[in-house]
């Protein structure tokens, strides 16, 4: 399982001036805290978490967790070549890859990817949420879904951040520093590439805006609403 955690959080400035935006606190505990509570009860095990921007503070905080650190200190690799230096620490096979800077309600979307992951039919299925429901979002949908699932670009499905990915492509793109969308594309021109539609809440949370939002859309899920 990867956490995407190295970007600078420009969005979230100035809070991000002083502390890196996955310790930013939502109902009061770190987003890194929320995310790692997805992970571990979705059933993920080996958990790799990328540092970059205060990524210092971030070490500190997982000290004793068991979370491996990749560290992009150096360089910022976006998120494609952020998990091809880590993939020596997760190991082989399809990796879970998850956004940390949003929270959700409604069933465990870990859970719900590992359950619905074919790898004889997909190499990548990614959890999408239809636009309308996407809170903290701006802009329009990124992903269209056919008949049998399979994604394609356009259309009104948001996606979430969090994935389950075949890597074995990434060792075919020489740039150090590029996105998964690379990756994705080619998978989609293969047919491979899949979607999952999340029934429950999601929240964007890359703005200080977006913290009252996601804190409102957390307690009316604890309170049953």
């Amino acid at each position: 399982m990867m956490l995407f955690a190295a970007g600078k959080g420009t969005r979230m400035a100035p809070l991000t001036d002083v502390t890196p935006k996955p310790l930013i606190p939502v109902a009061g505990r770190p987003l890194l805290d929320h995310a790692l509570d997805l992970v571990r009860e979705g059933g993920a095990r080996r958990i790799v978490v990328n540092t970059h921007h205060l990524g210092d503070q971030i070490v500190r905080h997982l000290a004793g967790s068991g979370v491996a650190i990749s560290d992009e200190a150096d360089a910022l690799l976006e998120t494609g070549g952020g998990l091809k230096k880590a993939l020596p620490l997760l190991g082989d096979g399809p990796v879970l890859t998850m956004n940390p800077d949003v929270v959700w309600t409604g069933p465990n979307p870990v859970a719900a990817l590992r359950a619905a992951w074919d790898g004889a039919r997909m190499d990548a299925l990614l959890m999408l949420v239809p636009v309308d429901r996407a809170q903290g979002r701006i802009g329009g949908g990124d992903f269209a879904l056919d008949p049998r699932g399979r994604i394609s670009r356009g259309g009104p499905l948001v996606y979430t951040g969090t994935q389950i990915l075949r890597t074995n492509g990434l060792a075919a793109i020489d740039a150090p520093v590029f996105s998964l969308n690379l990756l994705w594309d080619r998978m989609m021109a293969e047919g491979r590439a899949f979607g999952l539609v999340h029934p429950g809440g999601w929240c964007d949370v890359g703005r200080p805006d977006c913290i009252p939002l996601a804190e409102a859309m957390l307690a009316s899920a604890k309170a049953g609403r």
